[in-house]
């Protein structure tokens, strides 16, 4: 391979679309003459500003790797010419783009793409098109092109939607939409309310929210970003097929234990993988684009990190790797025997290796939950016993008074209140169920998607329950793992006041060992707001709604109706 010592920046290279819409890209390329495989990124955040453009990649090192790196503005963003729809232009255009990029003088033909959340979507959507000189893709931390990404079964990511539209959506399209003036009083608004966002998440009805209402050139986009209108519209592009009726191309995909996208991503990992081999998943002890090795409350050790992988490699020689074996047949890179899956472990903290996801040696095993038998108690034991008959506990979930997010699989304004941290605050409310085994004599291992099956009734019209497995460390302490979310009303069509029923709330992957000493623990609420909007009790939402009621729940310990978490051991 030629030695590449000098870069050349191209800056805002134009690419036309079929319709005659410009995007703009940066392209990074080899000075050498010659021709190069292109890994190119799409994003909706500013290719010029560096934490969007040189967080992910070094694109400098990579082109002396022997690549081009082309980073465009999607349509409707920054230089790019159009309006911007999230995620409904992305297939076609991102067809355009790739053909484009493949034609480009110095290119070999050869087109591989990378990025994380958006930019990771614009990737699996260019699979819908069938670019033919896309031959491998490196999707992180993103969601499942055949699910709503921000919300599912009536419940909505209201932090995160809210986040969105406010920090990342709204600057440019106001700047966009706006005289210079009108654009520079609109800007000086809109900072003062990122300011307060926590406050303003508490704001119903949603649709109504003042930080965007103020602005009405706002308006249109966040009524169809919020009532999924947007997303409906790519969904049809995607009805009734799967990753097998697209491109069936390699892919590597990226999450973190304690990512918002993490249930999604795991879920491409495992439907591509059914139809194409060539699937490689790393997940690690990181939060959405927080790939360091601290993260919430907790310090997971050096390589842990994302720029240490196991001591041996970071994002960059990672991404290079990959692409190095598909759009430069360099097989020497993967062994044929080498592991598709990389995990780390938490509470051991040690990176390992497995042959599929999910483990085909889980032993799921089923842990009930026990009334301590004592009025007004909110805390019981957890152990593998089936309940006789005991009596239920039972809670008052009241939406005005929600139970505040702490910690988990976040994505907050800034990266606040994300990954583990220590919930004995919020398991001190009377509106949450806390049951907790007895300290661990032999280490357990619980790797995999746990399921809370969950019989239980309210006198509500609609409800919500919410799960989070909890490791209880010796000294007390309390850090959240996974956790779920159940809308009753969708959970099998129909709400049922009053009598009993069986919810299951899956809980988002994780993977750790409980160590002796340890307590496997199950918190059970009705909310976690803001991440998800507080459901109002009244078969409403407050997307719509200022009207809430209390909901007056109650679970249940009987043979007939065995309360319990299906946890997914993995035997020494």
């Amino acid at each position: 391979m030629t030695k590449i010592n000098q870069v050349i920046v191209d800056r805002e290279v134009p690419c036309t679309l079929r319709d005659g819409v410009t995007l703009y890209a940066n392209i990074y390329r080899p000075q050498a003459r010659g021709s190069y495989p292109v890994l190119l990124t799409r994003l909706p955040y500013n290719k010029n500003l560096p934490n969007y453009s040189h967080r992910w990649i070094d694109p400098i090192r990579t082109v002396m790797q022997g690549y081009i790196v082309i980073i465009q503005d999607v349509r409707g963003r920054y230089a790019s010419e159009g309006e911007f729809e999230p995620f409904v232009q992305e297939a076609k255009d991102g067809y355009d783009t790739v053909e484009w990029t493949a034609s480009l003088p110095y290119s070999s033909g050869k087109v591989g793409m990378f990025g994380l959340s958006y930019y990771a979507f614009t990737q699996l959507y260019a699979l819908v098109e069938q670019p033919p000189s896309l031959k491998a893709i490196f999707p992180a931390m993103t969601g499942n092109i055949f699910k709503e990404p921000f919300g599912g079964d009536g419940v909505l990511a209201l932090a995160s939607s809210e986040t969105w539209m406010l920090d990342s959506v709204a600057p440019d399209y106001l700047k966009r939409k706006l005289s210079p003036e009108e654009y520079t009083k609109a800007i000086k608004e809109l900072t003062k309310d990122l300011d307060k966002i926590e406050e303003w998440h508490k704001y119903t009805p949603v649709k109504d929210l003042p930080p965007v209402m103020k602005h009405p050139v706002l308006h249109d986009i966040y009524r169809n970003y919020m009532e999924q209108e947007y997303n409906q519209k790519a969904l049809a592009h995607t009805d009734g097929k799967n990753y097998a009726d697209y491109m069936n191309i390699p892919a590597y995909h990226l999450a973190g234990w304690y990512d918002n996208f993490l249930s999604q991503t795991v879920m491409n990992y495992e439907q591509m993988s059914a139809d194409n081999p060539n699937q490689q998943l790393i997940v690690g002890p990181w939060g959405h684009g927080m790939v360091g090795s601290e993260l919430g409350e907790r310090s997971f050790g050096v390589n842990s990190s994302a720029h240490s992988i196991d001591g041996e490699e970071d994002l960059t020689s990672l991404h290079i790797k990959w692409f190095n074996r598909w759009l430069k047949e360099d097989h020497d890179t993967r062994k044929a025997d080498e592991d598709p899956v990389k995990i780390f472990v938490m509470g051991i903290n040690e990176w390992r290796t497995e042959k599929e996801w999910p483990l085909q040696r889980t032993i799921y095993t089923n842990y009930y939950f026990h009334s301590d038998g004592q009025a007004n108690s909110q805390t019981g034991t957890l152990n593998t016993i089936v309940p006789a008959n005991e009596p239920n506990d039972h809670y008052i979930h009241d939406p005005v008074n929600p139970v505040p997010t702490h910690g988990g699989g976040t994505l907050f304004y800034n990266g606040r209140n994300a990954g583990p941290r220590d919930q004995r605050v919020i398991e001190q409310r009377e509106d949450v169920l806390v049951y907790t085994s007895h300290p661990l004599e032999e280490s357990i291992e619980v790797t995999g998607s746990a399921k809370v099956v969950l019989w239980a009734s309210t006198d509500a019209v609609d409800t919500d329950f919410t799960a989070k497995l909890v490791d209880v460390f010796p000294d007390r302490t309390a850090y959240n793992l996974a956790d779920g979310v159940v809308r009753a009303k969708y959970h099998n069509g129909k709400s049922k006041a009053d009598e009993v029923d069986c919810y299951e709330i899956e809980l988002s992957p994780t993977s750790n060992v409980f160590l002796p000493g340890h307590s496997i623990r199950i918190d059970i609420a009705s909310s976690d707001f803001p991440r998800y909007d507080v459901n109002p009790g009244t078969g409403e939402t407050t997307l719509d709604t200022v009207d809430m009621v209390k909901a007056k729940q109650k679970v249940f310990h009987q043979a007939a109706y065995p309360s319990h978490v299906v946890l997914p051991i993995i035997p020494d």
